[in-house]
């Protein structure tokens, strides 16, 4: 298997409310099944989330580039994170699409310690990943709009 994945979806909610969902750590945490219920730890913007795999910990700073429609999550322990995820959200009008819509993409970098079975699973995970925020997000927005 490669180095990189990733999983996309169309959102049919505006750029910026999907960008400000996937920045939110609250919601961020009941997709995430890697780092499900992140929460804060009191060091800075880290928040902290358990995998729902095998119960460990994870360490996430969310780091957004609203500019480019881009959202970093540099992932690890207090001390180290590496940025192994990426999402990059597109206007839905640049690609023909609904003015109130926005393409998301869900980019992963494989670490070296991850065997072929760990990384077959965190693509199948964001595979499923994607489709949660997408339903979570568009929910969200139906809501904000009653």
């Amino acid at each position: 298997m490669g180095v990189a994945h990733m999983a996309s979806v169309t959102l049919e909610v505006p750029l910026n409310f999907a960008f400000d969902r996937l920045t939110e750590p609250a919601a961020l945490g009941r997709w995430t099944l890697g780092s499900f219920g992140l929460a804060p730890i009191g060091q800075g913007d880290l928040v902290e989330g358990v995998s729902l795999f095998d119960g460990a910990r994870s360490i996430v700073e969310i780091v957004p580039h609203r500019g480019l429609g881009l959202i970093d999550y540099h992932v690890g322990d207090r001390r180290t994170r590496v940025p192994r995820v990426s999402i990059r959200l597109s206007p839905g009008s640049d690609w023909g699409l609904d003015a109130d819509s926005c393409l998301a993409a869900m980019s992963t970098w494989r670490a070296g310690w991850m065997d072929e079975e760990r990384w077959a699973r965190t693509c199948a995970t964001h595979e499923c990943e994607v489709l949660l925020f997408k339903a979570q997000i568009e929910t969200a927005y139906k809501e904000a709009r009653q």
